[in-house]
């Protein structure tokens, strides 16, 4: 097997070979060994055929990125949020927000492409995907889209499979372009108001801190631990004073800064306790409660079950 280098990588073509019957080799694209970063596309027809033993897609942290045009009823579910799917949908994932996502029948068709921050480091325009509107921290970016909207992301997607395989010398320049027009089909779909980009010193603020939360998650090991866990931590990281950053955050978002802190590690809680097999004092440890005592106190005041009980 090629070295793609990536963990995380390794896993989904694992999966992947194991969807579709193909070895590992063959799916990976021709060329890629010279780039910088990763990309590679697939037809959803292809990986659906073990959906009909298990009538589930796998759930994984993922460390790159996803576009995945789905045609077929699906469900999405999140740690707080499960969105139905009736027909089409157009599915932008980061690896920020882990999720789970089950088809409701086997009449699944479309396609997908992966891809790493790195690979579109080489793109003259200099873009920061976590910096888009559509991998931004929060949002759940997925889409129910039009027959005519299908046809015009199909478009796309055939242009992706035939340039994929193709010997132009730079392809994947062409590929980072058509990658970037998926994004931005998928940013004009969402309201105006997420769009907006507001200059002013309180939205920066609000930005930064929303950044550097994220940016502890996911956790992925039970010896890795959250690094800030106060508001006052936060504070001191942005330069700001941890009233002023109180106050523009509640102004802003409705939320206080322990708010916004204690939901984003309750719903770290909720996956670590549903998708691993660590027990509640290395979840505990791990999301910076000393005491597992403490942590489970948290849980059952924030959910009103304790942790054991939510995990089973």
């Amino acid at each position: 097997m090629k070295d793609i280098g990536n963990t995380s990588l390794d896993e989904f073509y694992e999966e992947a070979a194991n969807f579709t019957g193909k070895d590992i080799d063959t799916l990976l694209p021709p060329g890629i060994g010279k780039e910088i970063g990763h990309f590679n596309v697939f037809d959803i027809s292809e990986t659906i055929r073990e959906f009909k033993q298990k009538n589930t897609m796998p759930y994984n942290r993922r460390a790159y990125y996803k576009i995945s045009l789905i045609k077929g009823k699906n469900r999405a579910e999140y740690a707080d949020k499960v969105i139905e799917i009736k027909n089409n949908a157009l599915l932008f994932a980061t690896p920020k927000v882990p999720y789970h996502w089950i088809p409701q029948d086997e009449n699944q068709s479309g396609a997908f492409c992966v891809f790493t921050d790195a690979f579109l480091i080489k793109n003259k325009s200099g873009v920061v995907l976590d910096e888009l509107p559509i991998f931004k921290s929060g949002g759940y970016p997925v889409f129910e889209i039009t027959d005519e909207e299908v046809e015009e992301l199909s478009y796309i997607f055939k242009k992706i499979k035939k340039e994929i395989v193709s010997d132009y010398e730079y392809k994947y320049d062409l590929l980072r372009n058509y990658v970037l027009e998926l994004i931005h089909y998928g940013q004009k779909l969402q309201p105006a108001s997420a769009l907006r980009n507001s200059q002013t010193a309180s939205a920066r603020i609000v930005s930064l801190f929303v950044e550097l939360l994220e940016r502890q998650f996911p956790i992925e090991s039970p010896n890795q631990k959250l690094m800030l866990r106060s508001a006052k931590e936060y504070a001191e990281r942005l330069a700001v004073h941890s009233n002023h950053l109180n106050k523009v955050l509640k102004e802003n978002t409705g939320k206080t800064t322990t708010e916004f802190i204690s939901g984003r590690v309750l719903q770290e809680a909720k996956i670590l306790l549903k998708q691993t097999d660590w027990n509640i004092s290395e979840i505990a440890y791990s999301l910076g409660f000393e005491e597992v005592a403490h942590f489970s106190n948290f849980f059952k005041k924030q959910t009103s079950v304790a942790p054991l009980s939510f995990r089973s």
